[in-house]
């Protein structure tokens, strides 16, 4: 009896059964969770030192930030300075997850090689590693809010979610990037630039109620903006946020995450060739 023949069938883009591709994606949620407790003991997470550090760093950083604000303004208060903290740890969210997304799948190279899974899974687990940093800046951030003796207003639960959306924004950039990556290399080096870009395009430095008029286009083209202001507005200023902020952060995550996943998977059968 003969040896069965193997047939190579050329590339063609093109989604995969999604009902099966998803089944066996959740079949590996214990993997993924596994997957990125391994990459946050790498980089130390499991110590006191390399959580400290993960709050410490945009700590320091917005104490910088508000000694720069003192000096260009003359003046600045406690609220001003909570608004700071909290936006720049959502934005880290974000940050963090584009990241380590960035790189996820081609660092990933000798597992896609050996090993036969939905690939998604990898840029999954940058966000899940980025969610594990977020959640210890968010009890830091409630006891300096507390020691400011700003108030607690039931209105805050709506950074809830604000929260949820940013995920799913978070998800839908470092899946798009993960896959850019494969073709354009270079797309990491560029990273800490856009990155830089959107920090100082966005609410943080400054409250959106206080851009100038003539400044006001780049809240159309930056999908942080609506977002930054509604968790400001929620987590510090103890308001509803503005529902046009909310329906236009939904529709920014959910529009950045149905096109980032369609072109993942349409390509994700082409990244053994790529890498």
């Amino acid at each position: 009896m003969s040896n069965p023949l193997q047939v190579y069938e050329p590339f063609r883009a093109g989604l995969p059964p999604l009902g099966r591709y998803w089944k066996s994606l959740w079949s590996r949620r214990t993997f993924v969770a596994e997957y990125s407790r391994s990459e946050l003991r790498e980089q130390h997470f499991d110590s006191v030192f390399g959580q400290m550090w993960l709050v410490l760093n945009p700590l320091l950083l917005s104490g910088v930030y508000f000694f720069l604000i003192i000096i260009i303004s003359g003046s600045s208060d406690k609220t001003r300075y909570a608004h700071l903290t909290a936006a720049l740890f959502l934005f880290y969210l974000v940050a963090n997850s584009l990241t380590g997304g960035v790189k996820s799948v081609t660092a990933g190279q000798r597992l896609i090689l050996n090993t036969a899974f939905p690939r998604i899974m990898l840029p999954l687990s940058a966000v899940v590693i980025a969610i594990f940093k977020f959640l210890p800046t968010m009890a830091v951030f409630l006891v300096m809010r507390t020691i400011l003796g700003l108030p607690f207003d039931v209105e805050m639960l709506w950074a809830i979610p604000v929260l949820l959306i940013a995920i799913l924004l978070a998800l839908g950039l470092a899946i798009a990037i993960s896959c850019v990556n494969v073709y354009f290399r270079d797309i990491a080096s560029f990273l800490p630039y856009l990155t830089r870009t959107l920090l100082y395009l966005s609410p943080i430095l400054y409250e959106a109620v206080d851009l100038k008029p003539k400044l006001k286009t780049i809240e159309l083209f930056n999908p942080l903006f609506p977002l930054l202001d509604s968790w400001s507005r929620a987590l510090v200023h103890g308001q509803v946020p503005l529902m046009s902020n909310l329906l236009i952060s939904l529709a920014w995550a959910v529009g950045i995450f149905i096109i980032g996943t369609y072109f993942f998977l349409s390509r994700e059968r082409e990244f053994a060739v790529r890498l």
